[in-house]
């Protein structure tokens, strides 16, 4: 290995992120065109570009409209392109939602609706379930983003407060054939969580997500637990015949970027373990976890040896107790950092795959052997700047933010340690 570890890192990641850009993912899974009208409608962060790879290998004529996160535009012709906030959703997503069930609507079996559906569409395609308002599902998104949910248990909430998601969307384009193209930025890739499954049967229901608020604490708005008690409508459930022309398609996920890091990483001379692609868990309880197994490298030999490089992915959470700035992924690696206490050789980066780590500008961070001993000589207390979940000005007073903007893919994170040989 002649390259220096940082870097390396570095490009492992962009090789995990050109893996999964939906120019390179969409196109082999786009149906046959129809005999009526192709329709093309989205949400989420990799909207836009998913779009674009649908309007370029399209063969026949096709309309729609997908919204995106704000700065996650990308060209397209014939489809619309709405942006809009994330992860705390605003009237614009609404307007573009309540647009997108009135384009699907009066279809016919000879129809076809295009989904294109990624991580973020949850807050982009927001849309109050009758009785609620966009204050209501505002006040419950930004609760739920500090109690330390999980996603799926995020996405059960948000089902159940919405009028388009958890299948609904679905029901909406029934008789027309529905294909869901689908990116994964969810633990286990279950589609029925990505971007709320909007074309997806629900397995959830009402008193679940009723039972995840008390959970975690949650007991306003008033008008939300109004509507959950009342439980007037569930969302459709498995084997509901208005889904029955509904095909959703994996294109895209967290397993696939992994393995991209490890064949660059091989090709390297490094030997790649693949922790895993779905890990969850509090951020600085997983990065205890993967400091352990980066020692047992280091001291054992196993499960390999030097150099070796650790990846994993997934989405783990963070229970927002402090007021400082931060994503989970600055904050795994601030945990990180005080796990491995200066541990000679080892060398780490966690970044989000669409380049923007919870509501901050920067995808991750980077850090190595002297990040301690470099925030001593600065005046950071790298352990109070945790306890106060302020990762981000950690890194950034020591230059060591990852900084890449939109990367207009979405698969989860992307974290990687690459143990040398000294």
């Amino acid at each position: 290995m002649t390259e220096a570890p940082l870097d390396l890192l570095r490009r492992l990641f962009d090789a995990a992120i050109a893996s999964a850009q939906p120019e390179r993912c969409v196109p082999p899974f786009l149906p046959a065109p129809p005999k009526g009208r192709t329709i093309v409608v989205g949400a989420g962060k990799a909207a836009a570009t998913m779009a674009q790879a649908v309007e370029r290998h399209w063969p026949g004529p096709l309309e729609g409209l997908v919204i995106t996160r704000y700065g996650h535009r990308a060209p397209c012709s014939r489809i619309e392109v709405v942006e809009a906030a994330h992860p705390v959703p605003d009237l614009a997503g609404r307007e573009a939602a309540e647009r997108v069930l009135a384009m699907v609507q009066g279809l016919t079996a000879d129809d076809l609706v295009l989904c294109l559906i990624s991580g973020g569409g949850s807050s982009l395609m927001a849309l109050p379930a009758p009785g609620l308002t966009l204050t209501d599902k505002q006040q419950i998104n930004k609760a739920l983003l500090k109690s330390g949910a999980n996603i799926t248990e995020m996405n059960c909430v948000r089902k159940h407060l919405s009028g388009i998601k958890g299948g609904q969307l679905a029901v909406a384009c029934h008789p027309a054939a529905v294909v869901g193209l689908l990116m994964s930025d969810i633990p286990g890739d279950d589609p029925a969580v990505i971007a709320s499954g909007p074309t997806v049967p629900d397995r959830t229901t009402f008193a679940q997500a009723l039972e995840i608020l008390r959970r975690y604490g949650i007991d306003e708005p008033a008008a939300v637990f109004a509507h959950l008690r009342r439980g007037a409508q569930e969302t459709p459930k498995p084997g509901d015949a208005r889904l029955a022309r509904v095909d959703n398609r994996l294109v895209a996920a967290p397993q696939q970027a992994l393995e991209a890091a490890a064949a660059a990483a091989r090709a390297q001379g490094i030997t790649p373990i693949i922790l895993s692609d779905c890990i969850e868990g509090e951020a600085r309880e997983v990065a205890i976890m993967h400091a352990a197994i980066a020692r047992q490298v280091i001291n054992h030999g196993q499960p390999a040896g030097t150099p070796c490089l650790l990846l994993s992915g997934g989405e783990t959470t963070v229970t927002v107790r402090g007021k400082g700035r931060g994503g989970r992924n600055a904050e795994f690696l601030l945990a990180l950092a005080l796990a491995l206490d200066g541990l000679p050789c080892a060398y780490a980066l966690a970044a989000d795959t669409d380049g923007i780590d919870g509501t901050e500008d920067n995808a991750g961070a980077l850090i190595g052997p002297d990040t301690l001993s470099r925030a001593r000589a600065a005046s950071l207390d790298a352990r109070a700047r945790l306890a106060d979940n302020d990762g981000y000005s950690f890194f950034s007073a020591l230059g060591d933010l990852l900084v890449t903007g939109p990367t207009l893919t979405n698969v989860n994170d992307f974290r990687a340690i690459l143990i040398t040989a000294g």
